[in-house]
């Protein structure tokens, strides 16, 4: 899979243009990683979720798949507890 299987239809401009993005990463293994995680919760994120998306995917590829697949650490700003639900996401739970 390498694209989107969600469609962005019933979603409001922020969130089209953030699963957009989470899908346009630059490295497959970031579409993949966030891509699913917006492909299954982008619906349902509030406010300040889709906030710390936005900051969270300023984030540059090889920094994020670091802390995302293994120990790594990122500023603490960046250390949300949607960082949490993206770092522990498997694809086909939602």
């Amino acid at each position: 899979m390498t694209g989107s299987t969600r469609s962005s239809g019933g979603l409001d401009d922020r969130r089209k243009r953030l699963l957009f993005r989470c899908w346009h990463r630059g490295t497959r293994e970031m579409d993949l990683i966030l891509g699913r995680f917006a492909d299954a919760e982008i619906g349902v994120l509030t406010e300040a979720e889709l906030t710390d998306l936005e900051s969270l995917i300023e984030v540059p590829d090889p920094d994020l798949y670091a802390a995302l697949s293994s120990d790594a650490l990122l500023a603490p700003e960046y250390r949300t507890a949607l960082f949490d639900r993206i770092k522990s996401f498997q694809p086909g739970e939602a």
